[in-house]
């Protein structure tokens, strides 16, 4: 089978394939468009670690960075133009599959500041100043799902903006997630804005869960824990699809849906695989289902498309083994509460880490500009 066969079986078994990487010289290479015309790649995410990586690296940067200098712009607002240029770069290259799919996929993601992840006002007021210095219909706002986005994410869709609700880690948050989402909907409508415009998914994190669990069960180290490594982050997974199965076939939805309202389609993210032991393409395979993203950092595309195992659906009714993952895990002693809010944590303080390192390279490259 070649690379493009096992793409398109995981794409025509209802997945839709995101890249979570973006740079100026992927776009600019001519890299993006063919992953678009060659890999089913039908969408981008990005995050302040991909950007401070992309700006870090080689020169594709210098010319625009030496423009801001001249013109004495300050280094946050120099991140601003650096970032959203590419992002609105890359989403006119996807204008044609977002057109083709109704506006579901040919969505490019952009993060508001991993600094105001506790800040609900703050999130609102960059999540809308994003929507409108990228001025393009097919890009997703990422808002992270903690206790003070829930609220952002709902005022944010209310003013008809499409979200990308990111750093979800527990089934319980996601539920309220997804509460948020239909309260943000049903805002939305109260303000006149056609919901057929909206598009939302909710990016549920893999791998970190299965890299900090199975750090707890060697700590714990009997035979009952080490049986458990690798079981927890896909269950995790699978639960959180029994959920959206569950709440998008209530009343609450149907009413929206009735409206014109797109489901909040569950993606699945930290796709790329933490432990080398492990199959590198473990968070594809497992979770194949209809009317999911996955989206993959390009070493995991690129496995995919080299050797992904698509045998159909595996997910759909397994929610019950899935729970008995998760009592056998609490058994041998892991505090899945404390687990989750680890990780929510953790999640935080690297993408704030990432803004810092991203605000510091800019402000050394403009430096550097003004000679």
């Amino acid at each position: 089978m070649s690379n493009t066969d096992r793409l398109a079986e995981l794409s025509q078994a209802g997945v839709s394939i995101w890249l979570d990487d973006l740079s100026r010289e992927r776009i600019t290479s001519g890299n993006l468009a063919e992953l678009i015309r060659d890999k089913h790649v039908v969408g981008v995410t990005t995050n302040p670690t991909i950007f401070a990586k992309a700006l870090s690296s080689g020169h594709a940067y210098d010319e625009q960075v030496r423009a801001l200098a001249e013109r004495g712009a300050d280094v946050h607002a120099a991140v601003r133009e650096l970032t959203t240029s590419d992002v609105r770069d890359a989403a006119d290259l996807f204008r044609d599959v977002y057109t083709a799919t109704g506006g579901a996929d040919g969505r490019v993601s952009i993060e508001v500041d991993p600094g105001l992840a506790r800040d609900t006002d703050r999130t609102v007021a960059e999540a809308a100043d994003l929507w409108k210095t990228v001025d393009r219909p097919n890009i997703f706002v990422k808002i992270p799902a903690t206790e003070q986005g829930l609220p952002a994410i709902t005022r944010t869709l209310a003013e008809g903006i499409s979200v990308n609700v990111t750093l979800i880690f527990s089934v319980e948050r996601y539920r309220e997630v997804i509460d948020a989402f239909f309260a943000g909907l049903e805002q939305a409508t109260a303000n006149g804005h056609d919901l057929r415009s909206i598009q939302s998914v909710a990016s549920f994190f893999v791998s970190r869960v299965d890299a900090e669990v199975d750090k707890r069960l060697e700590a714990i180290g009997t035979d009952e824990a080490r049986a458990l490594r690798g079981e927890a982050a896909i269950a995790n997974a699978r639960l959180a699809y029994a959920a959206y199965q569950e709440l998008f076939a209530g009343e609450r939805w149907t009413a929206l849906k009735e409206q014109g309202a797109n489901p909040q389609r569950p993606l699945w993210a930290s796709t790329g695989v933490k432990d080398p032991s492990y199959s590198d393409t473990r968070y594809v395979d497992g979770l194949v289902v209809a009317g999911v993203v996955n989206t993959m950092p390009e070493q995991t595309l690129e496995a995919a498309a080299d050797h992904a195992e698509i045998t159909g659906d595996t997910v759909t009714g397994t929610a019950d083994r899935a729970r008995e993952v998760f009592d056998r895990l609490a058994a041998v002693g892991i505090d899945v509460t404390d687990v989750f809010l680890t990780l929510e944590n953790e999640g935080v303080e690297k993408f704030d880490k990432s803004w810092t390192e991203l605000l510091d390279t800019v402000s050394g490259q403009l430096a550097g500009a003004k000679g």
